[in-house]
């Protein structure tokens, strides 16, 4: 009895403590995954910003043009074209002329996806500052909707975003060995392309070299030199 009276003063210490590790461990690596930022955009000059995402990756993305008076309507001539491509350029996403928007696919290409803004060029020109939010794999999941009061227990939440997060990096790494199996054949293919260009620069150097001296000889033999 006393060993289990033991177990299960330790049980809650644990909990207590993985209930502040795992938040800032999954902060960590989730931090890594969701890209946010705000820039500026002059009209009439595109902006592109790429994200590498793997092959059934899902990724959601948003956004929007600040206001830059707050409290009055955002002018008309704040507008702008967004479009989602992928490496192999199929569009994922088209917004012509809107003030914000949002998207969300999952990626059926491996590679970079590149998300391009640009404003209908005016005079004078103007400038939009937008936020944009780019998220893949784990941060791209809606974990509200898996968190439901009565649901799922605060603990559980937090394994199982450790548990997907674990999974996207093993995922991850198996997708970086197969972009290094791939970078190696590349490197291999280029280094048998060098070697047999070397050798048949030789050739040809070793070629003009036996033209030359065989028009010398003749040349020479023609004036009686030899």
């Amino acid at each position: 009895m006393a060993i289990i009276h033991f177990q299960s003063k330790q049980i809650p210490r644990t909990i207590s403590r993985l209930n502040l590790v795992l938040p800032l461990f999954l902060g960590l690596i989730t931090s890594e995954i969701g890209e946010a930022m705000r820039f500026d955009l002059a009209s009439g000059s595109p902006k592109c910003i790429s994200e590498d995402i793997k092959t059934n990756s899902m990724t959601v993305g948003k956004y929007k043009i600040i206001n830059p008076d707050d409290g009055t309507p955002l002018p008309d001539s704040h507008k702008l074209t967004v479009r989602v491509t992928s490496p192999y350029g199929n569009n994922y996403h088209y917004g012509a002329h809107v003030e914000s928007g949002n998207f969300a696919f999952t990626a059926a290409e491996a590679g970079d996806y590149t998300a391009c803004f640009w404003g209908a060029e005016r005079k004078p020109p103007i400038t939009l500052t937008v936020d944009f939010e780019w998220k893949t794999g784990v941060a791209a999941k809606d974990w509200s909707n898996v968190a439901k009061k009565g649901q799922v227990e605060t603990m559980l939440l937090e394994l199982k975003k450790l548990y997907d997060t674990v999974t996207s990096i093993h995922e991850e790494m198996f997708y970086l060995r197969e972009r290094e199996e791939e970078m190696q054949q590349l490197n291999r293919s280029t280094n048998s392309r060098m070697v047999m260009l070397g050798f048949f620069s030789l050739i040809v150097c070793l070629s003009v070299a036996g033209l030359q001296l065989w028009h010398l000889k003749a040349f020479f033999e023609r004036k009686k030199l030899l």
